[in-house]
Parts: structure tokens; C-alpha cells; sequence
């Protein structure tokens, strides 16, 4: 098997900001790998600085990827993905995006849709959030609100100067619909158990990463006082960090950009579940191939936050859907995805 990429630029119909920052252009990897005999698979690569990737070094990283392939059995996924993961350490989103590409093959060749591959059943995916990102302004943030007017969870970003104001807004524009809120690692302890009896009063459901990533004994000093479940996303990468977030937290936020691949977000599903553990998964601005080999992972989840694709102008995909909030898989072979 070979590989072979492509970076491609999205740019989002409003500039994306979180706590720690963001932007309107967002550069991703399409990675194909090619058989023997011409078949071939996609995925995608999203990449984020917070955890150490940029195109380029996803770029950089795929011949230590490629060299793995090189030979190997298509159908040996799990043996694939720990030989990447051993060839190349960290490069997480790199991982991932060959993994995808690997398991679209595999389905194809069945010619079977991921999900049936993996006997889940779509209609048990849950509804996907829409992310309201931190505005510059009541303004804005009331305009993008009512632009999110189809979907009825948001996923509001704080971690702002104006976090009070922000979500008492979004409540008030829209009384009846479920609201989650992301601090993305953005608050202390005595700033998150301060806020929560607000987030409370207004409804919210849960509070996502209210702490920095290493801080699980705080995470686990505001769980034990939080009238809301938490829920980690920067504290829990891959499915070993599981065990540690016991007690500190309610549920996981998986990404594959984070993880590595999706045998490795089948193991964090697991894992999560021995522990009685709420499980989510979430994305970055991906496209819409990003977004489906994710969105493939939807039946065995809780919360999905799986929007990346929705925040995109210049999406270069057709693959799943999530309008009015509902998760629909494409039935086409592998993940379903082709160009637009």
C-alpha cells in the first residue's frame, strides 16, 4: 500500500475563536492510501498547535507512516495503527487521518458502510451540538445565534472576559434548547465553582474542560462541589489517560485529531464505559471527510459535537449530515464520503 496527500485550506463562514484563541482559515491533509491493486481509502488529518501539528508537520510525519504500509495486510487495522504508533510517536491527527483512510478501504472492499462493518446501528446516534464560538460582541454573538436557529443543542465557548453576559444572552434568545459549555481549560477552580450555580440556574447540561489539561486534582476538587456534570476533553487524549480522570470527572470528550485513530476511539469508548463514564465525541474544524469518519463512531455515543464540517464555507465533501442536529451516516461503502 502507498501514501499519498493533499493540503487543503478551509475557511469558516465566521472567524472560529475559543479561549485560547482561533482563526478563519484552517489548513488540513487529505491522505489516500493506494492498494496494490488500485483501490483506495481516505481520511483526513485536522491538526491543531495546542497538541504539537500543522500540515506541514503532518506532512512531515507520513513517510514514517508510509513505510509501515509498505507491504502490510489492509486488513490487519489494529496491527496497523500500533505499528504507526510505534514507528512515529505523538503526530496524532497524522495517525488518525491514515487510520480513516485504512478502515474507508477495508468497508470498501466489503462494500458496507464503516458503521455496518462495525455492526452499529445509525439511528442509535445521538443528536450532534452547534458551537456558538466566543464573539466580539453582543452584536455578533446574537447574530450567530440566530444563525444556529435549525439546531437545538448549542455548545456555547467561554473562557472570556464576558462569560456571564455571553451565556445569560444565548439563554434568553433561546429558552427552551439544550446548552453546553466549553471553557476549553480557560478557568481556576474558584472561577469555575463560581460560575457553575449561574450555568446551573440557566439550564446548561454540562460543563466541558472547565480546568487546564493537567490539573485533574482541581478537575476533581470542582466536580465534587458542581451541582453539573464535567466533562474532560484537553485532559483525556487517548484511552490510557482514562483510569487517572476516575472520580475528577463525569464523562470523556473523544477527538481523533487528539487520539491517534479509531481503533484507538473504540478502546477510549470502552474504557469510558467500564468506568460508567459519560462518552462524547467532539472534532475541529474539519470538512465533511474529517467530520464522517468521526461521525461513523456515533451510535456508541452519548453526546456527539460533531460540527467541524457545518462551520465550513468551502467544503470540498459531500459525506454525513447534521441537519437540525440529526447525525445521518452515508450508506455508500466505507465512509460514504466523495467530493461535492
Amino acid at each position: 500500500m502507498k501514501l499519498s496527500h493533499e493540503i487543503i485550506t478551509l475557511r469558516t463562514t465566521h472567524p472560529f475563536i475559543i479561549a485560547r484563541g482561533g482563526s478563519s482559515e484552517y489548513r488540513v491533509v487529505r491522505v489516500t492510501v493506494t492498494a496494490d491493486d488500485g483501490a483506495t481509502g481516505w481520511g483526513e488529518a485536522a491538526p491543531s498547535r495546542h497538541y504539537g501539528e500543522t500540515a506541514d508537520t503532518v506532512v512531515a510525519a507520513l513517510p514514517a507512516y508510509a513505510a509501515v504500509l509498505e507491504g502490510a495486510d489492509g486488513w490487519s487495522l489494529e496491527a496497523l495503527e500500533t505499528a504507526m504508533a510505534k514507528a512515529l510517536r505523538f503526530n496524532a491527527s497524522a495517525r488518525s487521518a491514515v487510520s480513516a483512510a485504512l478502515h474507508d478501504l477495508a468497508a470498501k472492499r466489503l462494500g458496507v458502510p464503516l458503521y455496518r462493518m462495525w455492526g452499529l446501528d445509525p439511528a442509535a446516534s445521538p443528536p450532534t451540538s452547534f458551537t456558538i464560538g466566543i464573539a466580539p460582541d453582543e452584536e455578533t454573538l446574537r447574530a450567530r445565534v440566530r444563525e444556529a436557529a435549525p439546531y437545538p443543542i448549542l455548545k456555547i465557548k467561554l473562557g472570556s472576559s464576558w462569560d456571564e453576559r455571553i451565556i445569560r444572552v444565548v439563554r434568553e434568545m433561546e429558552p427552551t434548547k439544550v446548552l453546553r459549555v466549553d471553557a476549553n481549560a480557560a478557568w481556576t477552580p474558584k472561577h469555575a465553582l463560581a460560575m457553575i450555580p449561574l450555568l446551573k440556574d440557566l439550564g446548561v447540561e454540562f460543563v466541558e474542560q472547565p480546568l487546564p489539561a493537567h490539573e485533574l486534582e482541581g478537575l476533581r476538587f470542582v466536580r465534587e462541589r458542581s451541582a453539573l456534570p464535567i466533562v474532560a476533553d484537553e485532559s483525556c487524549l487517548v484511552s490510557t489517560d482514562i483510569p487517572a480522570l476516575v472520580g475528577a470527572v463525569d464523562g470523556i470528550n473523544i477527538k481523533l485529531a487528539k487520539c491517534g485513530g479509531l481503533r484507538e476511539a473504540l478502546r477510549m469508548i470502552a474504557t469510558a464505559r467500564a468506568h460508567s463514564m459519560l462518552v462524547m465525541c467532539g472534532c475541529m474544524v474539519e470538512s465533511s471527510l474529517g467530520i464522517t469518519a468521526a461521525a461513523h463512531l456515533a451510535p456508541l455515543l452519548d453526546c456527539a459535537d460533531l460540527d467541524g464540517a457545518a462551520l465550513v464555507a468551502n467544503d470540498p465533501y459531500v459525506g454525513a449530515t447534521i441537519d437540525g442536529g440529526v447525525v445521518t451516516l452515508p450508506s455508500e461503502p466505507g465512509l460514504g464520503v466523495s467530493l461535492s
